[in-house]
């Protein structure tokens, strides 16, 4: 029952994951400050989190305050990107193409951590570049799902170096302080946009950014690093590649956002593609 209680705990906060995209689409404001209020909120929820169990937040070198520090201004872009994306186009678009963050660390890691390149990879890859080439309407930046593409491929590119910047800490650090700490300089570096970005907020504006940071953030984030105790690793990342699924889902039965053929067709290819990279890697040997 206890890894019953896991698998359900992780399904809700990847749920709550896809949330947040659907959540911004009902914030009025720049893609910047709603990034800006959603790490705020976030980190503040995590730090008292974290205070109230007593945990070590002190790192063990000088050298990972730096590294931590800019892998927030990554979480940053990452963050801004995917919501322009989704604010620019649609929930079903921006989701994704973010999905398609394997992709890129696919020939990143290799080059980060001197690892070899299989052949499977590069065919994977290969075919996720053509579920996003399924999904252009047509080769114009004008055209908002085209634009919309591009901040999500952005958003894609951002999460994958994030995701191999976090790889360095996985094994040194709990996944609640590498989230603070990130969070936390994401929010250092934003804090001029309130003051350079004027915007006109509403009192449903703060409800839904403090429910992207408390809820689908800092609670998601704690559900999900605590699921993985009891869940295998291969599970969880079946799991989180059900976050698109959901989005979408979220997006029809809140937006009515129905998401196109092209689309349809083409996150079909890429998630495809995403979970059968997953499956091989989770059966190869140590």
């Amino acid at each position: 029952m206890h890894r019953k209680s896991s698998v359900l705990f992780l399904h809700v906060a990847v749920l709550l994951f896809g949330f947040a995209g659907v959540i911004s689409r009902f914030v009025s404001l720049p893609s910047v400050l709603v990034t800006f209020y959603r790490v705020l909120f976030a980190s503040s929820s995590l730090l008292i989190l974290s205070l109230a169990r007593r945990e070590k937040l002190r790192l063990h070198r000088r050298s990972d305050y730096f590294l931590l520090f800019a892998a927030g201004a990554v979480m940053a872009v990452h963050w801004t990107s995917f919501i322009q994306s989704i604010q620019v186009s649609s929930v079903a678009l921006g989701t994704i193409t973010f999905s398609t963050f394997p992709l890129f660390a696919t020939f990143l890691e290799p080059l980060v951590y001197r690892e070899r390149l299989r052949a499977f990879d590069v065919a994977t890859a290969l075919v996720m570049v053509g579920g996003v080439l399924v999904t252009i309407p047509e080769f114009s930046i004008q055209n908002q799902m085209t634009a919309g593409i591009a901040w999500g491929m952005l958003s894609s590119l951002s999460y994958a170096v994030l995701s191999l910047m976090n790889r360095r800490f996985a094994g040194q650090y709990s996944g609640r302080v590498i989230c603070l700490y990130e969070q936390g300089s994401a929010v250092l570096l934003l804090l001029p946009a309130p003051f350079l970005v004027h915007a006109s907020y509403t009192v449903s504006d703060w409800g839904a950014l403090l429910f992207m940071g408390v809820v689908c953030t800092a609670l998601a984030h704690t559900l999900y690093v605590g699921s993985l105790k009891n869940v295998r690793v291969q599970t969880a990342s079946v799991i989180s590649g059900m976050e698109t699924v959901y989005g979408i889902l979220l997006a029809f039965l809140l937006l009515h956002e129905a998401p196109s053929g092209r689309e349809l067709l083409g996150g079909a290819i890429i998630i495809a593609a995403a979970m059968a990279s997953t499956f091989a890697k989770n059966r190869q040997k140590p």
